[in-house]
């Protein structure tokens, strides 16, 4: 098989996943992106790994073994991502990135009614700004 093949497939699920990460508000969808950006470069791994294996026959496969590698700590990642998420899903009771970036940097109003800052709260915006 062409080493063309699996390189532009590997392009294809990157490009997927870059999109993913950028356009979705969604935690869990921006996890899935990574997911798919990291066996993007896997697929890339073991394609050069096999490539560049048959032109030296005594190779360690270094490629596959980096593979293996990146498959754990993707493991781990997904797996302390889901915690998180639904960690601040069960405080926010919400994981949209977008709400929880304006609450993170103080945008929402704390009055029942939805009213723009008093001018105390202002003047101590400014004062830290």
């Amino acid at each position: 098989m062409h080493l063309a093949y699996p390189a532009v497939l590997s392009a294809l699920l990157f490009c997927t996943g870059l999109y993913g990460v950028l356009a979705r508000r969604n935690a869990i969808l921006v996890l899935m992106s990574v997911e798919l950006m990291l066996n993007a470069v896997n697929l890339n791994l073991v394609a050069f790994d096999v490539w560049l294996s048959k032109a030296a026959r005594d190779t360690l496969h270094s490629g596959q073994a980096l593979t293996l590698f990146t498959i754990a700590i993707a493991a781990a990642e997904i797996g302390i991502g889901l915690a998180i998420v639904l960690s601040v899903y069960r405080n926010r009771g919400s994981s949209d990135i977008d709400k929880l970036r304006d609450s993170a940097e103080g945008h929402e109003s704390d009055s029942p009614d939805g009213d723009a800052l008093t001018t105390d709260q202002t003047g101590k915006a400014e004062a830290t700004a």
